[in-house]
């Protein structure tokens, strides 16, 4: 049977992952933002394991907030991304700074 420690241990996995992916990449914003991603479903993998263990429905509801803002956060963050590139022609982080206004 799969008990609380598994879905546990896949979310830290899951965070894990995220965080090497921001650290050890800092060239490629897509990576950035997948790894962003990663972290968030990591999170929201163990409020729902948490909501089910606890018979409380308050995590999973608190979850599909977490997914709705993390749509909108990939939609506008892509929506940027090609904007710059369409300007630019890269996307490179160290040619994001000239986004400063």
């Amino acid at each position: 049977m799969v008990g609380l420690e598994h879905y546990l241990g896949v979310g830290a996995a899951l965070f894990v992952i995220g965080v090497f992916g921001l650290f050890l990449n800092r060239k490629n914003i897509i990576i950035l933002l997948m790894s962003i991603e990663l972290m968030l479903l990591s999170v929201n993998i163990n409020l729902v394991a948490f909501s089910t263990y606890l018979g409380d429905l308050v995590g999973q509801v608190f979850t599909l907030f977490i997914l709705t803002v993390a749509a909108a956060e990939a939609a506008i963050g892509l929506a940027i991304l090609v904007s710059f590139f369409r300007n630019r022609g890269t996307i490179a982080v160290e040619d994001v700074n000239v986004m400063k206004g």
